[in-house]
């Protein structure tokens, strides 16, 4: 459980560290949307699909670390703040969406580089000792 944990710590801790996190994930996934590299569009389905993550892995995930004990007290604290996070979601889940999607679209698209397949240019070791000192003491 603790490599889960690991994985989505950020949902079981404050309001805003969850959000930061959020907003990360949902951005870069946007992104990848935008520039053709993902089918789907996460802000069609990232306030049902946060609710159901909450509710089917990380609040039961985090009443499997609090009932180990394997955090100590602070078991229960990642718990309490699972609860809180789901709950302020389903409160304040659409609207947050709605401003993570519009920050986004005013961001300027910024091109991606083409990928070569040609590999970058090697360096000769004559260029690489230019610096070197072979009577330096080591």
């Amino acid at each position: 459980h603790l490599i889960q944990a690991s994985d989505v710590a950020h949902t079981m801790q404050h309001w805003h560290i969850y959000r930061k996190w959020n907003e990360k994930l949902f951005g870069e996934l946007y992104l990848a949307y935008v520039g053709g590299r993902a089918e789907k569009n996460p802000a069609d389905f990232w306030y049902k699909g946060e609710m159901g993550f909450f509710d089917f892995y990380v609040i039961p995930l985090a009443k499997k670390l609090s009932d180990c004990g394997v955090f100590g007290v602070a078991s229960d604290e990642y718990l309490n703040y699972a609860m809180k996070n789901r709950e302020e979601w389903e409160r304040r889940g659409q609207e947050v969406v709605a401003k993570m999607l519009s920050q986004l679209d005013e961001r300027p698209v910024q091109p991606q580089p083409a990928v070569s397949s040609v590999p970058p240019s090697v360096s000769t070791p004559a260029n690489d000792d230019a610096d070197f000192d072979d009577d330096a003491d080591f």
